[in-house]
């Protein structure tokens, strides 16, 4: 389906996708019905059913994979490029300030909390989102290997899995009280760890 698209087509199916992800992140997936869809991408059923002829779920999994990328997306470049010390601080930065920002309506929220528990299909996507970052943590860690910044026998998946594991809890927890302060420590003592883990090889 998707490609046969014309340019057009692709334009207005990324909307409808955009749309919905807004909608979605405002009134959950119980709440949000495809007339809200329409209403807020301006378009008519015809169109919804032409571009998701499998209604409603297509349109969630594709939401899904829209919000997975952007998780990513909105750790960049930094993420991509975690080989100093300086590098790992400025992405930390990066991410309390897109998590303060977007609070509520952050995408891995909507994903984790909305699309990701009730929407059939997307759990492959929600584990795919979690192997690319935590394999980008991984690099970024072997990149201080690389460099003499951190020993050698590191286990480096181990680490990166934890790192990931304290984001996502204070995130969450971000999430429901509206504070950062958890997300902070996460990434403090995280990025400390590693630190500390280095002091041998310095």
């Amino acid at each position: 389906m998707r490609g046969e698209l014309t340019a057009k087509g692709r334009a207005t199916r990324r909307r409808i996708v955009e749309g919905a992800a807004a909608v979605l992140r405002e009134r959950g997936v119980a709440s949000t019905t495809l007339d809200d869809i329409m209403a807020r991408t301006a378009t008519s059923k015809s169109q919804l059913f032409h571009y998701f002829p499998a209604g409603k779920d297509e349109l969630l999994v594709e939401v899904a994979r829209f919000e997975a990328d952007q998780v990513l997306a909105d750790q960049q470049p930094q993420l991509g490029r975690l080989d100093s010390w300086e590098a790992w601080q400025e992405w930390r930065d990066v991410v309390i300030e897109r998590y303060e920002t977007q609070g509520d309506q952050c995408p891995l929220g909507s994903l984790f909390l909305q699309i990701g528990r009730t929407t059939p299909g997307t759990r492959a996507i929600v584990v795919e989102l979690l192997r690319q970052w935590q394999e980008s943590l991984a690099a970024g860690i072997r990149s201080l290997q690389a460099s003499g910044a951190l020993p050698a026998d590191l286990d480096v998946d181990t680490r990166a899995a934890a790192l990931l594991t304290a984001i996502q809890g204070g995130v969450s927890i971000l999430l429901s009280t509206g504070r950062s302060a958890h997300l902070r420590a996460a990434l403090d003592q995280g990025i400390a760890d590693l630190w500390q883990a280095g002091a041998t090889a310095r």
